[in-house]
Order: structure tokens, then sequence, then C-alpha cells
């Protein structure tokens, strides 16, 4: 159940990145500075997602676990300090990116207290 929950929360994660970077295309004009912030918070999104996912599979790996951690906080960091900048931090986008984030930070820190099996 733990690792469905963890592969459903880097696939909202994911998701997220995704309509990002939909909303930055649909949104800014091309060659702007917005356009490609906008659209490097995209890619850190779906990187840090993809990462979280490949963590899921690499039980014991705690290396990729903590860089995942590490990636994760600093995400849910970034788009509370966005929700403080558009002054919302209730905002659909916030909630959505800081619950998927922190429940992969959660899972991260799981992966790297697991107990190694050696075989």
């Amino acid at each position: 159940m733990a690792k469905a929950l963890d592969g459903i929360f880097a696939l909202l994660l994911l998701i997220g990145a995704v309509l990002h970077g939909y909303g930055t295309i649909t949104g800014y004009q091309p060659g702007t500075e917005i356009f490609v912030w906008s659209l490097s918070g995209s890619l850190a999104a779906a990187l840090i997602a993809v990462l979280n996912l490949l963590r899921r599979e690499r039980r014991g790996d705690r290396v990729l676990a903590l860089i995942c951690l590490v990636a994760s906080l600093a995400w849910a960091g970034l788009v509370l300090g966005f929700g403080a900048a558009i002054g919302n931090m209730l905002d659909a986008r916030v909630l959505w990116h800081v619950i998927a984030a922190l429940a992969l930070a959660f899972f991260s820190l799981k992966s790297m207290t697991e107990r190694r099996l050696s075989i």
C-alpha cells in the first residue's frame, strides 16, 4: 500500500509539472524572462517526480533517497514561497505541489531509514 501511495504522489507531482508547463506555454510569450523561469520550474518539478519514481523502485539506495528528500523539501519550500508571493497559500496550485512534495519527502525519509536486506 505504501509503495502505491508513493507512486501516486510522484505521479501527482509529475502531472502538476506538466500542467505547469502547459500554463507556461499558453500564458506567457515565448522568449520572455518569465516564460523561461516558469518553464524551468516545470522541468524542476518533473525531475523531482521522476527521481522519486526511480527511488520507489530502488529500495535500499540511501543516496538516491537523500537526494529525493532534499529535492522534495526544496520544492515544497519554493512552492510555499510562490504561495506567499501571490498572497494565497490555499491556491490549488500551491496545495497540489506542496502536498505531493511533502508526501514524497516523507517516503524518501522512510526509504532512507529502512533496513537493507543483505542476500
